[in-house]
Protein backbone atom coordinates (compact mmCIF):
# COMPACT_ATOMS: atom_id res chain seq x y z
CA UNK A 1 0.00 0.00 0.00
CA UNK A 2 0.99 4.04 -0.71
CA UNK A 3 0.82 6.49 2.31
CA UNK A 4 -1.14 9.32 0.59
CA UNK A 5 -1.79 10.69 4.06
CA UNK A 6 -0.91 10.80 7.72
CA UNK A 7 -1.46 13.49 10.29
CA UNK A 8 -2.96 13.55 13.67
CA UNK A 9 -6.68 13.15 12.35
CA UNK A 10 -6.38 9.80 10.00
CA UNK A 11 -3.97 7.41 8.31
CA UNK A 12 -4.59 7.33 4.43
CA UNK A 13 -3.39 4.40 1.84
CA UNK A 14 -4.04 3.75 -1.26
CA UNK A 15 -3.83 -0.20 -1.97
CA UNK A 16 -2.47 -2.09 -4.75
CA UNK A 17 -6.23 -2.63 -5.95
CA UNK A 18 -6.87 1.23 -6.14
CA UNK A 19 -9.36 0.74 -2.69
CA UNK A 20 -8.34 3.89 -0.14
CA UNK A 21 -8.31 2.52 3.60
CA UNK A 22 -8.94 5.18 5.69
CA UNK A 23 -7.68 4.63 9.34
CA UNK A 24 -9.64 7.33 11.66
CA UNK A 25 -7.87 8.75 14.56
CA UNK A 26 -7.53 11.24 17.30
CA UNK A 27 -9.58 13.65 18.21
CA UNK A 28 -13.07 12.32 18.35
CA UNK A 29 -12.11 10.12 15.75
CA UNK A 30 -15.37 7.34 16.19
CA UNK A 31 -17.70 10.36 15.65
CA UNK A 32 -15.88 11.72 12.54
CA UNK A 33 -15.59 8.24 11.11
CA UNK A 34 -19.65 7.31 12.16
CA UNK A 35 -20.36 10.48 10.17
CA UNK A 36 -18.37 10.01 7.54
CA UNK A 37 -19.70 6.00 6.96
CA UNK A 38 -23.23 7.99 7.10
CA UNK A 39 -22.62 11.10 4.39
CA UNK A 40 -20.75 8.41 2.25
CA UNK A 41 -24.11 6.35 2.44
CA UNK A 42 -26.55 8.62 2.32
CA UNK A 43 -25.21 10.30 -0.85
CA UNK A 44 -24.74 6.69 -2.32
CA UNK A 45 -28.35 6.01 -1.36
CA UNK A 46 -29.07 9.98 -3.41
CA UNK A 47 -27.18 8.85 -6.54
CA UNK A 48 -24.11 11.13 -6.09
CA UNK A 49 -21.79 9.88 -8.64
CA UNK A 50 -18.73 12.27 -7.77
CA UNK A 51 -17.88 11.04 -4.34
CA UNK A 52 -16.24 7.76 -3.11
CA UNK A 53 -18.48 4.83 -2.31
CA UNK A 54 -18.62 2.81 1.23
CA UNK A 55 -16.54 -0.77 0.08
CA UNK A 56 -16.13 -1.77 3.86
CA UNK A 57 -16.52 -0.07 7.21
CA UNK A 58 -14.93 -1.52 10.16
CA UNK A 59 -16.45 0.56 13.42
CA UNK A 60 -14.02 -1.48 15.97
CA UNK A 61 -10.88 -0.15 14.45
CA UNK A 62 -12.02 2.53 13.00
CA UNK A 63 -11.20 1.65 9.63
CA UNK A 64 -12.56 3.08 6.34
CA UNK A 65 -12.24 1.29 2.48
CA UNK A 66 -13.70 3.29 -0.10
CA UNK A 67 -13.37 3.52 -3.95
CA UNK A 68 -10.84 5.89 -5.15
CA UNK A 69 -12.19 8.86 -7.02
CA UNK A 70 -9.10 9.90 -8.89
CA UNK A 71 -5.34 12.22 -7.56
CA UNK A 72 -5.03 15.35 -5.78
CA UNK A 73 -5.82 18.71 -7.75
CA UNK A 74 -2.96 20.90 -7.18
CA UNK A 75 -4.85 23.99 -9.21
CA UNK A 76 -8.40 24.77 -9.67
CA UNK A 77 -9.84 28.22 -10.29
CA UNK A 78 -12.31 29.51 -6.97
CA UNK A 79 -15.20 29.53 -9.31
CA UNK A 80 -15.03 26.23 -10.36
CA UNK A 81 -14.03 24.94 -6.52
CA UNK A 82 -17.49 27.01 -5.40
CA UNK A 83 -19.78 25.24 -8.09
CA UNK A 84 -18.48 22.05 -6.85
CA UNK A 85 -19.25 21.83 -3.19
CA UNK A 86 -22.69 23.63 -4.35
CA UNK A 87 -23.53 20.70 -6.33
CA UNK A 88 -22.71 19.01 -3.57
CA UNK A 89 -25.63 20.29 -1.61
CA UNK A 90 -28.24 19.79 -4.58
CA UNK A 91 -27.72 16.06 -3.27
CA UNK A 92 -28.55 17.39 0.30
CA UNK A 93 -25.24 17.46 1.73
CA UNK A 94 -22.69 20.57 3.19
CA UNK A 95 -19.01 19.67 3.45
CA UNK A 96 -17.96 21.65 5.58
CA UNK A 97 -14.28 21.71 4.78
CA UNK A 98 -14.57 23.53 1.26
CA UNK A 99 -10.61 22.64 0.81
CA UNK A 100 -8.93 22.09 -2.66
CA UNK A 101 -7.47 19.53 -0.54
CA UNK A 102 -10.44 17.34 -0.71
CA UNK A 103 -10.56 17.71 -4.67
CA UNK A 104 -9.83 15.19 -6.73
CA UNK A 105 -10.07 14.17 -10.29
CA UNK A 106 -11.22 11.07 -11.54
CA UNK A 107 -9.42 10.42 -15.04
CA UNK A 108 -11.50 7.84 -16.69
CA UNK A 109 -14.58 10.10 -16.81
CA UNK A 110 -13.06 13.54 -16.61
CA UNK A 111 -14.90 14.31 -13.44
CA UNK A 112 -13.82 16.65 -10.52
CA UNK A 113 -14.63 15.06 -6.94
CA UNK A 114 -14.78 15.56 -3.74
CA UNK A 115 -13.44 12.82 -0.57
CA UNK A 116 -12.96 13.98 3.20
CA UNK A 117 -16.53 13.99 4.35
CA UNK A 118 -15.91 13.34 8.27
CA UNK A 119 -16.71 17.47 9.00
CA UNK A 120 -19.90 17.27 6.29
CA UNK A 121 -23.61 17.81 7.16
CA UNK A 122 -26.64 16.15 6.44
CA UNK A 123 -29.45 18.78 5.42
CA UNK A 124 -31.94 17.86 6.75
CA UNK A 125 -30.19 16.12 9.76
CA UNK A 126 -27.66 18.86 11.16
CA UNK A 127 -27.88 17.09 14.64
CA UNK A 128 -26.51 14.11 13.13
CA UNK A 129 -23.22 15.69 12.24
CA UNK A 130 -20.27 16.07 14.82
CA UNK A 131 -19.00 19.62 15.76
CA UNK A 132 -16.38 20.92 13.21
CA UNK A 133 -12.52 20.92 14.74
CA UNK A 134 -11.21 23.56 16.54
CA UNK A 135 -9.69 26.63 14.69
CA UNK A 136 -6.11 25.85 15.65
CA UNK A 137 -6.65 22.27 15.12
CA UNK A 138 -3.71 20.81 13.14
CA UNK A 139 -4.79 18.55 10.17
Amino acid sequence: MREVKDTVRALVRIGYDGKVHKTFRGHMARERFENEVRVLNYLEEKGCPFVPRVLEAEPETLKLVTSNCGSRVDHLNEKRLEQLFTELEHYGVRHDDRALRNVTYRATDGRFCLIDFEFATILEHPEWSPPPPEPDFKA
